[in-house]
């Protein structure tokens, strides 16, 4: 139970009191500085207290904003203020401060007007942040005579309380088939599981099992079946954007709720691959080629995505003429929604995921996906290309060291840094050095006959450019390409070893490789944007790195080339044990109490 605070007896008619019981606080009022103090000390110190004016005139929305967001220490508004249990010593601090200069004396007189206003500027000079929520058209005041309470209740019932809510329930950029075709009824569904107490976690583990029986529809193989995958999967996107517009319109935000919400749509994705290229196979058409070829496009495009936002998160002198361009086109209203539009993000991939899979074949989804994927990848690849050479942006020492955490750079490359970075090799920027890595195991892999040692050349010379590229800070104005290039070398090389294997079943495999290290490349991604950093040096030393990762493949492959189905063994051996480090470690990470307490807004692509 969190406890309100009144800092004295509610004004006549007021609904202020019971609204704060809805909300869920226990209200109490005190009569002086000094009572509030001591009622402040009387809450057990982890439960959340807000100090509220009597006064107080607003929509029960505008408290509810204020007063019951988890994701903040410390929130405030107009006659409002809370703070949870890390905020609580100095709001003490705040108020004992207000008690010893009012001259009140022990449990004398009323508290003075604008407390809260005053605690929260204390607050922040005390190195708390203070969340001020945007209340929009939402009305939060404190009027100090009874005209200006009458216009403010006036304004108060202009405006629907439940209407601005539902609005605020959905993600503001969301794609264009999210937001005209599965957000004007999602809203209303969030609500209803509101209402019904149902968590964002359940709607999203709802979301998990629609698209795992989606994909299981997909392996059958049959027309009825397909057709079946492809309205299920519609059905578990519709329940994936109502999940983060339930946690949005009940604020129910958890820390559980962001790891769930940031892993769960790759699952999704991945195991709706895995059952058409299963469905594939029932009828005679092997495309895990091209169920992996999908997964590593869109996969490395993501990347592309992180990377260039990450070093450009807090980036001073962040202005060039495409950015330019930009803004100014995103004043034409069709060219925003064509731009991501063409970038097929997760709202329009899904869409033609679902309708290609009832009505065409899983080789025509995968073909239409890679295609979607590459055009969308070469466009944003381009146009970011673009802005870093154009713009004269500093880069901080914080975008560096994402960069280098998003590049998972292993124990070898370390190595490779050290001897290589003393060898002049480093002095080259860090893009160019990742270009080279990647331009040589690439090839090699796909030229070379299978399991030819060349290939081990390459992977031993992939690891000494690829710790040469990191072996300084990557500050320069394109580093930001590195960590997908480090992606698109190691999930190729796994790609085209397993596809000129003759190993049986290499391509699956390898199929399962990907995603595990895939999902630790997103689980890094979150932690970091939730402001944690990235995971822990011994799990990079555990998986290899990148580098360690692409050169023990090829190894593999050159050991166990004439050995039948070794290699798909030791393939699925690697995956196994990759997924299941990265798994207990992503799991301990994110239900400890050291996780950032956000919901992750997902991605538009």
């Amino acid at each position: 139970m969190s406890t309100a605070i009144l800092t004295g007896p509610p004004a006549p008619g007021s609904s202020l009191d019971g609204d704060l019981r809805s909300l869920g606080f226990d209200v109490r009022i005190a009569s002086g500085a000094e009572e509030a103090g001591a009622l402040l000390a009387a809450v057990p110190a982890g439960e959340r207290v807000a100090l509220v004016d009597p006064r107080f005139v607003g929509h029960l929305h505008a408290l509810r904003l204020t007063l019951t967001d988890p994701r903040f220490p410390a929130a405030a508004a107009p006659g409002a203020l809370t703070a949870q249990r890390e905020a609580r010593p100095a709001l003490a601090r705040a108020l004992d401060a207000v008690s010893a200069t009012s001259g009140n004396g022990a449990g004398a007189g009323t508290l003075t007007d604008g407390l809260t206003d005053s605690l929260a500027e204390a607050l922040d000079a005390d190195g708390v942040a203070v969340h001020r929520p945007q209340l929009g058209t939402l009305v939060a005041t404190v009027p100090t005579d009874a005209e200006a309470r009458h216009e403010a209740r006036a304004a108060v019932e202009a405006v629907d309380d439940e209407a601005v809510r539902l609005r605020s329930a959905v993600k503001a950029h969301d794609g264009f088939f999210t937001t005209f075709f599965i957000s004007p009824y999602s809203r209303y569904i969030a609500r209803w599981c509101a209402r019904r107490g149902l968590t964002p976690n359940q709607v999203t583990t709802a979301s998990l099992l629609t698209a795992l029986v989606a994909a299981g529809c997909a392996a059958t193989g049959e027309r009825g079946g397909y057709i079946a995958a492809g309205v299920l999967l519609l059905v578990s996107f519709v329940l994936d954007c109502t999940d983060g517009q339930l946690a949005r319109y009940a604020l129910k935000y958890s820390t559980m709720g962001a790891w769930l919400d940031a892993t769960f749509d790759r699952a999704k994705e991945y195991a709706f691959y895995a059952g058409l290229a299963l469905g594939a196979a029932r009828n005679g058409d092997d495309v895990w080629a091209l169920a992996l070829g999908a997964m590593v496009l869109m996969t490395c495009r993501h990347v592309v995505d992180f990377s260039f936002n990450e070093a450009n998160h807090d980036a001073t002198a962040n202005t060039s003429p495409t950015a330019s361009l930009s803004n100014r086109l995103d004043s034409v209203g069709w060219t925003v929604w064509a731009r991501r539009m063409i970038i097929l993000p997760i709202g329009e991939r899904w869409a033609m995921i679902a309708v290609l899979t009832a009505f065409t074949s899983p080789r025509i989804v995968f073909w239409a996906l890679i295609i979607g994927c590459a055009f969308g990848a070469c466009y944003t690849t381009a146009g970011r290309v673009l802005r870093s050479l154009t713009r004269k942006a500093k880069r901080t020492d914080r975008a560096a060291q994402a960069l280098a955490d998003l590049a998972d750079s292993g124990p070898l490359a370390g190595i490779a840094g050290r001897i290589f970075g003393r060898a002049g090799l480093a002095l080259l920027p860090g893009f160019v050095l990742a270009f080279v890595a990647a331009g040589v195991v690439i090839p090699a892999v796909l030229v070379r006959p299978f399991g030819d040692s060349g290939t081990v050349v390459a992977a031993a010379l992939y690891v000494m450019f690829a710790g040469a590229a990191v072996a300084r800070p990557l500050k320069g104005a394109l580093d930001w390409l590195v960590p997908p290039l480090f992606r698109a070398a190691e999930y190729t090389t796994v790609l085209v070893l397993a596809a000129r294997s003759d190993s049986p079943h290499a391509l699956p495999a390898a199929f399962g490789l990907v995603a595990a290290v895939a999902y630790h490349h997103y689980d890094t991604v979150y932690r970091i944007r939730g402001g944690t950093g990235a995971p822990p040096a011994w799990l990079v030393r555990v998986t290899g790195g990148h580098e360690g990762r692409t050169l023990l493949v090829t190894v593999l492959a050159a050991l166990l080339a004439d050995r039948g189905d070794d290699f798909t063994l030791a393939l699925t051996a690697l995956a196994v044990a990759v997924a299941l480090v990265v798994l207990v470690e992503s799991i301990r990470f994110w239900v400890s109490s050291g996780a950032p307490a956000v919901h992750d807004e997902g991605e538009t692509a």
